[in-house]
């Protein structure tokens, strides 16, 4: 059961990184005004993605399997960096291209 933690958390991962990506595409169509909502469930799947990975590590604290924690715990921190800078950098790009929209 506590394995799919890890699934959902690769799952929600892509998705933290796919919402921006395809609202790209949208910019010049007037009726795109849902960006920000995008944006923010993007950031919400990250969270979400981040907190399964300590809930994993928390279980595998509870028993006791300190080679698994010793094993993984390298691999889960690099990873939570680059998902938190690519979800940071693919918002940023959508709030650059975006900002000038809702003004008009």
């Amino acid at each position: 059961m506590m394995g799919w933690l890890n699934v959902g958390s690769l799952v929600l991962g892509l998705i933290a990184w796919i919402l921006p990506l395809v609202n790209l595409p949208y910019v010049n169509k007037q009726d795109n005004k849902n960006w920000a909502a995008l944006s923010v469930m993007s950031l919400s799947a990250c969270v979400i993605a981040l907190s399964f990975q300590i809930f994993y590590n928390y279980h595998l604290v509870k028993i006791e399997d300190w080679a698994a924690l010793m094993d993984t715990a390298g691999a889960v921190a690099i990873a939570a960096a680059v998902l938190i800078a690519g979800t940071l950098f693919f918002n940023t790009i959508n709030l650059i291209v975006y900002r000038g929209t809702t003004a008009k």
